[in-house]
């Protein structure tokens, strides 16, 4: 190992020290390197929040300003004093206390149903045995493949058959399961859940319904939290199917269409629709803030099981 004494002089006189470990340094060479690499790290950090963060404070800057000062260039870069006044142009606009409950229906409903389900699945399909359990799971897996406006057309046709179109559970009922939650939970149940303790669980007269309650739920809830924030938010935020479903029922419209009509065919009033785009984001923060502890365990968890 290079060591300090073991450092060479080259041809022009100076000491190299460039091969010396930096463990073999002094005190003050290392402290250096270390205020060098933190600084580096943090600066690193910082860029990433920026990035992060920027999108909501010009969101909260176009939605303060009025419509004429943000058509301006170079557009102003400071929020403005008009946030109060294009938020209730933006609630007054469209039924959006309604839309919100709304949305939070939705949301809550396929999310509760997709943790429901995809436990069980995943809990079938890692710690039990039947026949044709791998191909079943293969088949699942394709379908993630399929893209969901492959299936507008027939899906829209049943929802008419059941005469669910213009309601609520025609966009409930097609995401009570999804493909990815039954391979998340799969994933976790079968990293999380040890065969001894179901085998504990079956000796002490436990049903497969007890055994997923007392056994299987408290081992795989970080998992199943990111699992249904990630549900509860694709759920808020998607516009396809509810536009298509809903469009002709204003009174069920989800906070996605809702301010998808404050844009006129002709004009449109950005600082407004910021302005109702932000009041949209707040529950999905609540929710991320509530459930961000779980959410940080079950990632930490599967990194390391990974």
């Amino acid at each position: 190992m290079t060591t300090l004494e073991e450092v060479t002089t080259r041809g022009n006189g100076r000491v190299d020290r460039s091969d010396v470990p930096l463990r073999d340094r002094p005190p003050l060479v290392r402290g250096i390197y270390s205020v060098r690499r933190s600084g580096l790290k943090y600066s690193i950090l910082g860029l990433a929040l920026a990035v992060s963060v920027f999108p909501f404070y010009w969101m909260f800057v176009v939605a303060s300003n009025s419509n004429a000062v943000m058509s301006q260039f170079p557009p102003r870069v400071i929020p403005g004093p008009n946030f109060l006044v294009n938020a209730q142009l933006a609630i007054g606009g469209v039924p959006f206390v309604s839309a919100l409950v709304n949305s939070f229906v939705v949301a809550s409903a396929i999310t509760v149903s997709v943790l429901f389900f995809s436990t069980m699945a995943g809990f079938a399909f890692a710690k039990m045995k039947f026949r044709g359990r791998g191909g079943l799971f293969t088949f699942i897996l394709g379908t993630m493949l399929v893209p969901q406006q492959l299936g507008l057309i027939p899906l829209f046709i049943l929802m008419g058959y059941f005469g669910w179109i213009g309601q609520l559970r025609a966009v409930i009922v097609p995401a009570l399961v999804t493909a990815f939650g039954v391979f998340w939970m799969r994933q976790v149940v079968a990293g999380s859940v040890p065969d001894e303790l179901l085998e504990s669980a079956r000796i002490d007269g436990c049903s497969i319904f007890g055994m997923v309650r007392h056994v299987v739920w408290p081992s795989v809830a970080p998992g199943a939290a990111v699992l249904g924030l990630y549900t509860f938010l694709f759920a808020w935020n998607d516009f396809l199917w509810p536009l298509v479903v809903l469009g002709n029922n204003p009174s069920n419209h989800t906070i996605q269409i809702a301010l998808r009509t404050l844009s006129d065919t002709y004009y449109v009033n950005y600082s407004m629709v910021m302005a109702g785009t932000l009041l949209s984001v707040v529950p999905l923060m609540i929710t991320f803030v509530m459930f961000s502890r779980q959410m940080v365990a079950g990632a930490m968890d599967g990194a390391v099981k990974g």
